[in-house]
């Protein structure tokens, strides 16, 4: 498997750059939830997030000289089995992700959604950089690395469990149930998923030095499964009577583009776990402000405060220079 270089950024620039893409994260999950809540079916919710951003890079794609050349040069790596065709399939893990904003971030409203996805990009990262899997290779986790991540599935705990329960349960104070941990484990699960997204992308990436042709076949493949399931959906049970006129809620593909992109364009540079623990950041502040001031379910608990917290200083603390 062939790579190649690209202009070094400093560490702390990838990191905050994939801080920021991580509030478009919790943007696209707000959009998406809404969106869902709307039209009453998820499915259909998903692949016009995903189609939509699948559109916009058509177009790109098609003036840029790049992302065409690009393409030519990954369809060689794949031919010449320098690029296994399975990298090609990261668009998949973004389609359930999107799928679960409508499904699920709408029950337990998107805080605890989105802790419940940290919770599996911190570990998939972890597994992701310990493999290999990334354009870096692999990366031997040092202890700061350790420490950071188990601060992060700490952060996991406060947010879930000390008082942010109540949009799984039906009311404040409820017992959780195991059919309301599935709500959990689902995401978690996804979580690992979007972490094996961003190394693949990036070794899409690195095979065809395009930045816009690795998103766009990660658009590609996740468009491809969310419209065959939505036309099941929508053949089950039927089409959505009305669609909402306000149209902030059909630029969810538009901001996935920019995240995706920018996942690409920094695991070379951060890791695939220092790429996750600072997009957790960025997820889990965003994701307060936004269920705070237009909660999906739920609301903002002190346990979710402490959480972000908590979170803050697992970045930081992963970030930091360790022998191993």
């Amino acid at each position: 498997m062939t790579t190649h270089s690209q202009p070094h950024l400093p560490v702390w620039v990838a990191l905050v750059g994939s801080a920021l893409a991580g509030t478009l994260v919790s943007l696209q999950s707000r959009i998406n939830g809404g969106l869902s809540g709307e039209l009453g079916n998820a499915y259909v919710t998903a692949a016009v997030s995903f189609g939509s951003g699948l559109i916009i890079l058509c177009v790109v794609i098609l003036v840029s000289r790049g992302g065409r050349r690009g393409l030519v040069r990954l369809r060689a790596e794949v031919a010449g089995h320098r690029l296994p065709p399975w990298a090609l399939l990261g668009g998949t893990f973004g389609a359930l992700f999107v799928l679960s904003q409508g499904l699920i971030a709408t029950v337990t409203g998107l805080a605890l959604f989105t802790v419940s996805i940290v919770a599996g990009q911190v570990f998939g990262g972890l597994i992701m950089d310990r493999i290999g899997l990334g354009p870096g290779g692999r990366v031997i986790p040092t202890p700061t690395r350790l420490i950071g991540t188990g601060l992060a599935i700490v952060a996991v705990g406060l947010s879930v469990f000390a008082g942010g329960t109540d949009g799984l349960t039906g009311s404040p104070g409820g017992a959780l149930e195991w059919r309301h941990l599935v709500l959990i484990v689902i995401p978690v699960l996804v979580g690992v998923g979007i972490s094996f997204q961003s190394a693949v992308n990036g070794l899409v990436r690195a095979a065809s030095r395009s930045t816009l042709t690795s998103t766009f076949v990660n658009f590609v493949v996740g468009t491809v499964i969310l419209v065959i399931a939505a036309v099941i959906s929508v053949a089950a049970q039927g089409w959505p009577e009305a669609w909402p006129t306000n149209p902030v809620y059909y630029i969810g593909g538009a901001v996935g583009t920019i995240f995706i992109a920018a996942a690409a364009m920094l695991v070379r540079t951060a890791g695939v776990l220092l790429l996750s623990m600072s997009n957790v950041a960025g997820q889990l502040v965003a994701s307060t402000a936004f269920e705070a001031g237009l909660p999906l379910a739920g609301g903002v608990t002190a346990g979710m405060l402490a959480g972000v917290a908590v979170a803050l200083v697992a970045v930081i603390v992963a970030a930091l220079p360790s022998r191993r």
